[in-house]
């Protein structure tokens, strides 16, 4: 009797015991993913929660499976369904404030035209279009999509992905947009392979629209891009005389993320963003490297 009495004494104190109600364990579940970027894995799910590692898994699995909630390498973040009540736009209405300096700097610089754009599925989405007058002559717009494998924006992001995913997307094939278009899954890997070893620079000619170049390169997390950013110009222009400008740029919109302290689940302290690893010369707006 004395020594059970001594053992309760000497325990520690019970964690409060998780709710009954399936309602209420998804409702837990999912207040914890407040930003659209929060990336969370099962056990950190778990711990802050409180339901048992087994329980939570088998609700993330429900949960992914309704597209509530998407499952990647990094852990659990918002899936489609979820950020299309919302969170979506608010994610995008971040990036699209912290990259404005920087896309008006690179038009005014190249008089060329400047999207902003972020990967959804196998589409590009365009938050923003920079160019004044020559903006005419490019026929996309904000709000607007195009196939991801055929621009440059699209091909720098889809780099960045796990090649299961990709495959995952273009199961069903990959059509063609112009002759130039990628027409296979072999072709768009190889053409990623290409990228990734450029450091993330991606050129599109003709690919998309017939006449037209473009340079693009991601925007980088650590669980894989949030967005990218390209230049466009004339199907023959030398491109890749752009790519000490596109580099700086993506400096300067992962700097400037940082110095909002905006909470979107990225690693963007400046110095530490994911592009390319050569240096590039700093553009007047991007504070590359910390300098003016």
């Amino acid at each position: 009797m004395n020594s059970e009495l001594s053992r309760i004494a000497g325990s520690t104190p019970q964690r409060e015991a998780p709710p009954p109600s399936m309602v209420e364990r998804i409702t837990l579940i999912m207040d914890l993913f407040e930003y659209p970027q929060i990336r969370l894995t099962l056990e950190e799910i778990s711990d802050r929660t409180g339901l048992p590692r087994s329980t939570a898994h088998r609700i993330l699995d429900q949960l992914v499976g309704m597209r509530w909630l998407e499952h990647m390498t990094a852990g659990y973040r918002l899936g489609r369904r979820a950020l299309g009540l919302g969170g979506r736009e608010a994610s995008h209405a971040t990036l699209r404030a912290a990259a404005a300096p920087t896309l008006h700097e690179l038009a005014i610089r190249t008089g060329l035209v400047v999207h902003l754009a972020v990967l959804e599925e196998t589409e590009v989405y365009y938050l923003d279009k920079v160019g004044g007058r020559s903006a005419v002559d490019v026929p996309s717009r904000v709000g607007g999509r195009a196939p991801a494998h055929c621009t440059a924006l699209g091909k720098a992001m889809l780099a960045w992905l796990e090649p299961e995913r990709v495959d995952e997307g273009y199961a069903t094939g990959i059509p063609s947009r112009t002759v130039r278009s990628i027409a296979g899954r072999m072709q768009l890997h190889e053409e990623l392979g290409r990228i990734r070893a450029r450091h993330g620079l991606a050129y599109e000619r003709g690919e998309c629209f017939g006449g037209i170049g473009c340079i693009g390169i991601a925007l980088r997390g650590p669980s894989g891009p949030i967005g990218a950013l390209s230049l466009v110009g004339e199907m023959r222009a030398p491109l890749e005389r752009l790519a000490p400008l596109a580099l700086s740029a993506a400096r300067g919109v992962m700097d400037e993320l940082a110095s909002r302290s905006w909470r979107l689940g990225i690693d963007a302290a400046p110095g530490r963003i994911q592009v390319a690893e050569r240096r590039a010369p700093a553009m007047a707006s991007a504070r590359a490297d910390g300098r003016e």
